[in-house]
């Protein structure tokens, strides 16, 4: 056929499946993956469901689209990498490379889907704009975490909790209503809100979205003539235009002086058409089957709560309306309700609607600013900088005898193309190696980590380079230790190709690459190994070796960007908590970022000094948990402002 191109590689998309519901497939992970298949009529991927009983009954009538081919098969017979990880998941043949994670895995069937026939423009539009829609990983978006996880989640909790009279609505869905009334925001932000202040002028009060969300009784598949109506509003027109390939609104002549000089404050806001804005995008795929099913049982045993929900309702009604998702959908098992017209919005939302999940900042009357109030404050309790010895600062790789492609010499900088639909691992262009005095550096910082990490590796040991990036660590570490199992975890996919490229050229059998957030890894390892892993993730690969009870070397860096976060609370360790405020521990991370060869000498001296003791409140929480833990200076220090080493190995 014209257009389609073969894929290269053969892939394999493993899914869980623990029960149905009125048609409906479990996890809702499994049946958002169904869905996005359908809605791109993707068959380029070899599909296999794995049960998470024995015995379980899968039907699988009606709940997969016809065309793709499922094959059902034992989490015995998974590919070793997938056993480390928690599914959805995509394997490369041969069984090193795996894609793992809801997002992750999604983006990719749009990226192939998209690649097979580059005739779909539409399908690459779910991306978003600048292609970033839910990239960010869960661990620091808090809407990618919405969506991916505790969304799904909270759903199939509350359609357990459905037997009962009066199920809790989940807090999740009350957050999720709130974010739909919030402003957009988009790239040309300001010359669409003219453009509705025009229209709003022109009809004296222009029609509220709110009120036109549900209007449509019998949703259809395509209302192009309809969207052209000019009571319709603004904001439909742009999002509608777009799925039916037209021209966004623009008016041709100059705006009226009074449009134009308009104070921005003055301007009305955006409201939602779509879970991100204006636009459909991969958000809405995700969102569709967990509010479809949460939205069944509100009908059947909550109707009187439905009101309280009219964005929610609006947003389901006018998502029928895209181009295709209603015949996804109905492949997929998913039969549409038909919600009664909701007039108005509510006034009274649950109060809990305004309620953010998240850790307050405590008020400290006693608190004084700056670095060293905090570091007196520390050393009056007896918390002072203090590093470990080096266990051997001149040891250092013979760089001259290894393979070309273990140098970080040999790691070439790349610029991206902005080429349209063009994925990011086919669209850059080599122009260069890395600069001499930054391979002499990346190769001092790699010697301090790979000794500590050699000397403590046994035979068959399995280890794990976190937040690996290009693979600077983890091949050197594949390659010194060819008895070792090295597993590289990196969000970005482009790192995570060059690095495997890199690999392939060494003849690398000892390697696995997994692009994932750290939290779908759930392979055992004895080691666990992060070179600059930014702000909290440190605290993330720390926690993940504790509860491995693996033994971690970790460099930290970008410590102004440490915060409370849903999972750590700081200071971390009993002895820091008994000390300082939570706001006087953030004046020691943000001065620990001060560490610039270009600042002065004593300014980066009180740097170095911040960075000890905010490594010393994780080496500390590490000891309370059974750990020996050690804070070590990198020598040379000017192989990196960043230059501590936490090493802990569990006693």
């Amino acid at each position: 056929m014209k257009g389609i191109k073969k894929s290269l590689t053969e892939e394999y998309l493993y899914l869980d499946f623990s029960h149905q519901i009125e048609g409906c497939m479990f996890p809702l992970h499994t049946s958002v993956t169904l869905f996005l298949l359908s809605y791109c009529d993707c068959k380029i991927f070899k599909v296999c469901l794995v049960p998470t009983e024995k015995g379980a009954d899968i039907s699988l009538k009606n709940v997969v689209p016809q065309d793709v081919e499922v094959q059902i098969i034992s989490r015995q017979e998974l590919p070793p990498i997938v056993q480390n990880c928690c599914l959805p998941a995509v394997v490369e043949k041969p069984d090193n490379f795996c894609r793992a994670g809801l997002a992750v895995v999604l983006r990719h069937i749009i990226q192939k889907s998209y690649e097979a026939d580059p005739s779909k423009k539409e399908i690459l539009e779910l991306l978003g704009f600048k292609k970033t829609c839910l990239k960010a990983c869960a661990e620091v978006s808090q809407w990618t975490r919405l969506c991916e996880l505790t969304i799904p989640l909270a759903i199939e909790n509350f359609l357990r909790e459905s037997s009962d009279q009066h199920p809790t609505i989940p807090a999740e869905i009350l957050q999720l209503e709130r974010k739909l009334s919030e402003p957009v925001r988009v790239h040309n932000d300001d010359k669409l809100r003219r453009q509705k202040l025009k229209q709003q002028k022109a009809a004296g009060v222009g029609p509220s979205l709110a009120k036109e969300k549900t209007k449509s009784k019998v949703p259809r598949e395509e209302t192009s003539e309809e969207l052209d109506s000019s009571s319709e509003s603004l904001e439909l027109k742009v999002a509608f235009s777009k799925l039916t390939v037209q021209e966004e609104p623009a008016t041709t002549n100059r705006e009226p002086s009074h449009i134009r000089k308009a104070k921005a404050s003055d301007l009305p806001p955006l409201e939602h058409v779509f879970a991100e804005g204006l636009y459909f995008t991969l958000a809405d795929i995700v969102l569709l089957p967990c509010i479809h099913h949460f939205l069944v049982i509100i009908c059947k045993k909550l109707s009187e709560k439905l009101i309280e929900f009219p964005l929610l309702a609006a947003w389901y009604q006018r998502i029928q309306e895209v181009p295709r998702v209603k015949t996804a959908a109905s492949q997929c098992g998913i039969q549409f309700l038909h919600l009664p017209e909701l007039l108005a919005t509510s006034n009274e939302q649950d109060s809990n609607l305004h309620e953010v999940p998240g850790v307050e900042e405590q008020s400290d009357a006693s608190f004084i600013g700056g670095p060293r109030p905090t570091m007196t404050k520390l050393m009056e309790k007896g918390i002072e900088v203090m590093f470990s010895p080096h266990p051997c600062p001149t040891w250092t790789l013979d760089w001259n005898s290894l393979p070309a492609a273990v140098s970080p010499k040999e790691e070439r900088m790349s610029v991206l193309f902005k080429q349209s639909g063009i994925r990011e691992d086919d669209s850059f262009a080599f122009i260069g190696k890395m600069s001499s005095d930054r391979a002499l550096r990346k190769q001092q910082q790699l010697n301090n980590l790979v000794y500590v990490v050699t000397n403590q590796a046994k035979p068959g040991d399995r280890i794990v380079d976190f937040c690996s990036g290009g693979g600077h660590v983890g091949i050197v570490l594949a390659h010194m230790l060819p008895s070792c199992q090295v597993t590289l975890i990196e969000n970005k996919e482009l790192s995570l190709i060059r690095a495997k490229k890199r690999s392939d050229e060494l003849g690398l059998s000892n390697i696995w690459f997994i692009q994932a957030n750290m939290e779908y890894f759930t392979g055992m390892f004895n080691i666990g190994v992060a070179l600059h892993a930014c702000g909290v993730a440190t605290d993330m690969v720390i926690e993940h070796c504790i509860k491995t009870r693996a033994s971690f070397v970790t460099c930290p860096c970008c410590y102004g960007f440490i915060q409370n976060t849903s999972k750590f609370n700081f200071p971390k360790s009993e002895q820091f908590k008994k000390t300082l405020s939570y706001k006087e521990h953030m004046i020691l991370c943000r001065f620990a970022d001060q560490t610039a060869v270009q600042l002065p000498p004593q300014r980066r001296l009180v740097g170095k000094q911040c960075m000890c003791l905010v490594d010393l409140d994780r080496a500390r929480a590490a000891e309370e948990r059974g750990y020996s833990v050690q804070v070590i200076s990198m020598e040379p220090e000017s192989c990196s402002p960043k230059n501590n080493m936490i090493v802990g190995v569990p006693i």
